[in-house]
């Protein structure tokens, strides 16, 4: 049987030489922070040298280009149509990550 893991997302990318560190994080269903959203959890931690790394991330953008084209999601910076005399404001929510703000 293949095991499987659940992650909110990437807490933290680590580059060392040529290996690269990817902690993968969930969201705590007790911790909270100070403004009462859960605190992130350290789940699993994938270790691969920066040429596999570099593949994965081609491939994530193939994947990621899938879902913009399809609808499912929009880039940073997409402009919703305005108005005149309105502010463009970006499109629904954002996908960045807190570690590269």
């Amino acid at each position: 049987m293949t095991q499987e893991l659940y992650a909110d997302g990437v807490g933290e990318i680590t580059v060392t030489g040529t290996i690269v560190r990817i902690d993968f994080v969930s969201l705590s269903a007790t911790e909270r922070d100070a403004n009462n959203n859960p605190t992130q959890e350290f789940r699993q931690r994938v270790i691969m040298p920066v040429d596999a790394f570099a593949n994965a991330v081609d491939l994530m953008q193939k994947a990621f280009t899938g879902l913009v084209e399809a609808g499912a999601i929009r880039r940073i910076g997409d402009i919703q149509s305005v108005t005149a005399g309105e502010t463009p404001r970006p499109a629904g929510p954002t996908n960045e990550s807190p570690n590269f703000n």
